[in-house]
């Protein structure tokens, strides 16, 4: 397997972006409760000594501000990790995808690969696998025709001339078939 690297790193905006909003979302307001523990905590120190009220002021303002300081560094190093953990499953799908429109465009049916870093080894090689199948049965299907095409220059041969232009229709379909799938 060829190595290459992609560079773009946001191969299905839609579905990396949501993903990873939902996720820095979901630990944004589980850990929000914090910031109020603490608070209630100075709360509850200030009631019990009311001599160091002052001296807490500043510190619970600081402390608020380097919390919510940190928890907004920690959402956004998630939302990079989630966006690189999301391209490890959206890029072997955009791969796949892109693979199987070049082989209905009449490209060449060539295994599917993946980096190695990626998700869904498996998927890939389930469809090397199926790709083969249909080339095997393609073929198959040619060593067919071939004989078909065999029995019906034969039979070309001994039929009247008013049922030889059916049997050119036939050989004519059997042609294409041949060329649709650029078969020699």
């Amino acid at each position: 397997m060829a190595f290459y690297k992609r560079t773009i790193f946001l191969i299905n905006p839609a579905f990396q972006l949501k993903f990873s909003l939902i996720a820095c979302s979901f630990i944004l307001i589980s850990t929000m409760i914090y910031p109020f523990i603490i608070m209630d905590f100075f709360h509850i120190l200030k009631t019990q000594m009311p001599s160091i009220e002052e001296n807490f002021a500043d510190v619970q303002n600081n402390l608020i501000f380097y919390m919510i300081l940190i928890q907004v560094v920690i959402v956004l190093l998630v939302f990079v990790v989630f966006i690189f953990f999301t391209h490890k499953i959206a890029g072997p799908l955009y791969k796949l995808k892109k693979h199987l429109e070049g082989i209905r465009e009449g490209g060449p049916v060539a295994p599917l690969t993946f980096r190695n870093g990626d998700y869904f080894h498996d998927v890939a090689e389930e469809v090397n696998l199926f790709l083969e199948m249909i080339n095997q049965n393609q073929q198959r299907d040619f060593e067919y025709n071939e004989e078909i095409a065999k029995y019906i220059n034969n039979l070309a041969n001994v039929l009247p001339e008013d049922k030889k232009p059916v049997m050119s229709e036939i050989s004519r379909r059997l042609m294409d078939i041949k060329t649709r799938y650029n078969h020699p």
